[in-house]
C-alpha cells in the first residue's frame, strides 16, 4: 500500500510538472507567434536607429504606412491583410482558453457589460491619452525618442475607416495577449502578482522600443497602470476600448492635423 501510494504521488508531481511545461511552451509560442516577434523587431530597429548618424529625434518611426503607393486598390487590400493576420493570434488564445474550458468571457472579453467598459474604457483613454502626449513631446524634446509619425496613408476615401480598424486592432491584440491571456496564464504558472505584473509591464514597452526611450517607458508605465485596472475590474474590455480610442485619436488627429498645427511633431 505504501509503495502504491508513493507510485501516485510520484504521478501526480509528474503530471504536475508536465502540466506546468505545457503551459510554459504555450505561452512562448503564443508570445513568439504574436508580440514576441514584434518585441525583437524593435530592439533590432531601437540599435538600428542608436547607430544612424544623428540623434533619435531626427529620425522617425511610421506607424501606418502605404503598401502599395500609387495603387489605392491594391494598397486597401494589403491593409486590410494586415489588420487581420495580425488578429490570428487573438483567434488563437480564444482557442486555447476554449480547450481549458474558460474562453474569453474567463478574461473579460465579452459583451456581458457593454456600457460600463465604454465608460470605463473612455474616462481611462481621457487619462492617459493627455499624459501620453505629453510625455512623448517632453521625450522627444530631450533626445530620447524618435519622431512617430503615425501615418502616411494617401489621401483616399478608405483612409480613415483603415485608421480607425488599425486602431482597433492594437488595442484587442496588445491586450487580450498582454494583459488577460499573459496574467492568467502567468498565474497558473504559480508567478507571484508583483512578478507577473513586471513581466507584463516591460514586455508591453519592449515591443515599442523602435519609437525610442520614451516609447519604452511610456509604454511600460501604461503596462502598470492597465494591469492594476484589470486586477481591478477583472475584465479587458475596459482596457481595449481605451486603447482603441488613444490609438484613434492619435491615428486620425494626425491625419487632421499634421502639417496644420506647430506643436505636432512631423518627419
Amino acid at each position: 500500500m505504501q509503495a502504491q501510494a508513493g507510485d501516485t504521488a510520484i504521478s501526480a508531481a509528474g503530471e504536475d510538472g508536465g502540466t506546468r511545461r505545457v503551459l510554459r511552451n504555450e505561452v512562448l509560442l503564443v508570445l513568439a507567434l504574436s508580440l514576441g516577434a514584434s518585441a525583437l523587431s524593435a530592439l533590432i530597429s531601437f540599435i538600428g536607429s542608436l547607430t544612424e548618424p544623428g540623434g533619435l529625434r531626427d529620425q522617425a518611426a511610421t506607424l501606418n504606412s502605404s503598401q502599395a503607393p500609387g495603387r489605392p486598390w491594391l494598397d486597401l487590400a494589403w491593409q486590410l491583410f494586415g489588420i487581420t493576420s495580425a488578429l490570428v493570434p487573438v483567434a488563437l488564445v480564444a482557442h486555447l482558453l476554449v480547450r481549458e474550458g474558460s474562453g474569453l468571457r474567463a478574461i473579460g472579453f465579452d459583451l456581458r457589460r457593454p456600457w460600463p467598459d465604454l465608460g470605463w474604457g473612455t474616462a481611462v483613454a481621457a487619462a492617459v491619452g493627455g499624459t501620453g502626449l505629453l510625455l512623448y513631446l517632453g521625450a522627444r524634446a530631450a533626445g530620447g525618442n524618435l519622431t512617430v509619425v503615425p501615418e502616411n496613408l494617401p489621401d483616399v476615401w478608405w483612409k480613415i475607416p483603415v485608421l480607425i480598424l488599425s486602431a482597433v486592432q492594437n488595442s484587442v491584440l496588445e491586450e487580450v495577449v498582454v494583459v488577460g491571456y499573459l496574467l492568467r496564464r502567468l498565474h497558473q504558472l504559480g508567478w507571484s502578482p508583483s512578478r507577473a505584473l513586471a513581466a507584463s509591464a516591460v514586455f508591453r514597452g519592449s515591443y515599442h522600443l523602435y519609437q525610442g526611450i520614451g516609447g519604452f517607458f511610456g509604454n511600460l508605465a501604461m503596462g502598470v497602470l492597465f494591469v492594476l485596472l484589470y486586477r481591478r475590474w477583472g475584465r479587458v474590455g475596459p482596457l481595449v476600448v481605451a486603447h482603441a480610442l488613444i490609438d484613434i485619436v492619435a491615428f486620425v488627429g494626425y491625419a487632421l492635423l499634421a502639417g496644420r498645427v506647430d506643436w505636432l511633431p512631423t518627419a
